[in-house]
C-alpha cells in the first residue's frame, strides 16, 4: 500500500494555469476522492499522478520516491477510466489477463489471478463472453477486474459510475468501497458527485478552479465547511444561504444552515425565527422537502415523515433553528 505526496503541484496549458500550487498527502490505505465540479480540476489531478499529464510545477511521489519523470507503466498505478477502456474483440478473460501477458506471467499464474479477481467481482460466469454481451455494471466490474487483477496496491479511479443508471450507480458504489477494504489498497477516485463522494471517502479533497478548498472527513466536511464553496457543494439539498440580516447578525455576513438543521416548532426562547412562505412540498416517503420562499430567498427545509399534519403550499409558516447550526461566511 503505497502513500502519495503531492509538493507545490501545478499545470499548465499554454499561459492557462489549471491546477495551482497544490500540496497534498494521502496516506497507505486511504481511500481519497478528489471532488468538485466540471473543470475544478480534478481529473488533470489524477492524470498527473498517473503519469498521464505532465507536471509543471512541483513534485509527485509515490512510496517515497519522486516520479515526476517515470512514465505510467513504472509507477505501479493501476487505473479506472469513465468508458471503462476495454477491447471489444477480447473476452472478459483476455481483457483481464492481457497485461499479466505483457509483464510476462505464465499460462498458469495468469489462469489463476484472472480466476482470482473474477470470484471476487463475481465474473465467473462471463469470463468467454465479449463487452458487447455484457450490461453496463458487467462491463465496470471488468474494468475493475482489469485494474485489480495487476495487484499493485494503488488505484486511480476516474469517474467510473458516471455512465451507470441511478440504482447501478448506488450497488457499485457499496462493491468499490468493499473491494477497496479487501484488497487493502490506496484508492484515489475522481468524482463530481458529492453524494458518491460523502459515501466512499475516507478523505475527501474538495477542487475548485484548480485550488483545494478543504481537505478532510465526511463528517469534518458536512459539519465544518470552511468556504461557503465547500458548503453549498457538499449536501443534498444544498445549504440555505440567508443575508445576515435575516439571523439578527451584520448585513455583510451570509448566514449558511442546513435544511435538516430547520424546524417547523420553536424549542427554545433563544431560537433563531424566520417567517416564510410555503410554496411547495416534495415528499420523499421518510421525509419530505418544503421549498420556501422569505424576502425573495429562497429557503428548503427538510422534515421527517413523523405523522403529524403538515403545513399546505400558499401559507405562511415559521422555521426555526438554533444558533449553532448557523455558519457563517463572508458575503
Amino acid at each position: 500500500m503505497p502513500d502519495i505526496e503531492l509538493k507545490n503541484v501545478s499545470k499548465q496549458y499554454g499561459s492557462t494555469p489549471v491546477i495551482r500550487d497544490i500540496s497534498l498527502k494521502i496516506d497507505a490505505g486511504e481511500f481519497a476522492v478528489l471532488v468538485g465540479p466540471s473543470g475544478s480540476g480534478k481529473s488533470t489531478l489524477l492524470r498527473m499522478i498517473a503519469g498521464l499529464e505532465e507536471i509543471s510545477g512541483g513534485t509527485c511521489s509515490i512510496d517515497g520516491r519522486v516520479v515526476n519523470q517515470l512514465p505510467p507503466k513504472k509507477r505501479g498505478v493501476a487505473m479506472v477510466f469513465q468508458n471503462y477502456a476495454l477491447y471489444p474483440h477480447m473476452t472478459v478473460f483476455d481483457n483481464l489477463a492481457f497485461a499479466l501477458k505483457i509483464q510476462g506471467f505464465g499460462k498458469a499464474e495468469i489462469a489463476e489471478r484472472v480466476s482470482e479477481i473474477a470470484g471476487i467481482v463475481e465474473l465467473e460466469d462471463y469470463l468467454q463472453r465479449k463487452p458487447a454481451q455484457l450490461s453496463g455494471g458487467q462491463r465496470q466490474r471488468v474494468a475493475m477486474a482489469r485494474a485489480m487483477v495487476r495487484n499493485t496496491g494503488l488505484f486511480l479511479l476516474d469517474e467510473p459510475l458516471s455512465n451507470l443508471d441511478a440504482k447501478l450507480r448506488t450497488q457499485m458504489r457499496v462493491e468499490i468501497r468493499k473491494l477497496h477494504d479487501r484488497l487493502e489498497a490506496t484508492s484515489i477516485y475522481v468524482t463530481h458527485d458529492q453524494t458518491e463522494a460523502m459515501t466512499l471517502a475516507d478523505k475527501i479533497v474538495v477542487l475548485n478552479e484548480g485550488r483545494i478548498e478543504q481537505v478532510g472527513t465526511p463528517d469534518e466536511l458536512y459539519e465544518n465547511p470552511r468556504t461557503r464553496f465547500v458548503a453549498g457543494f457538499l449536501g443534498s439539498p444544498s445549504m440555505n444561504f440567508l443575508p445576515g440580516s435575516m439571523a439578527g447578525l451584520d448585513g455583510d455576513v451570509i448566514v449558511g444552515v442546513r435544511p435538516e438543521k430547520l424546524r417547523l416548532q420553536r424549542r427554545s426562547d433563544d431560537d433563531l425565527n424566520i417567517q416564510a412562505r410555503l410554496e411547495l412540498i416534495e415528499y420523499l416517503g421518510s421525509s419530505a422537502l418544503l421549498y420556501c420562499s422569505a424576502s425573495d430567498v429562497e429557503i428548503v427545509v427538510e422534515i421527517q415523515g413523523d405523522g403529524k399534519p403538515r403545513p399546505k403550499p400558499g401559507c405562511a409558516i415559521d422555521l426555526f433553528t438554533d444558533s449553532d447550526s448557523l455558519h457563517r461566511y463572508p458575503k
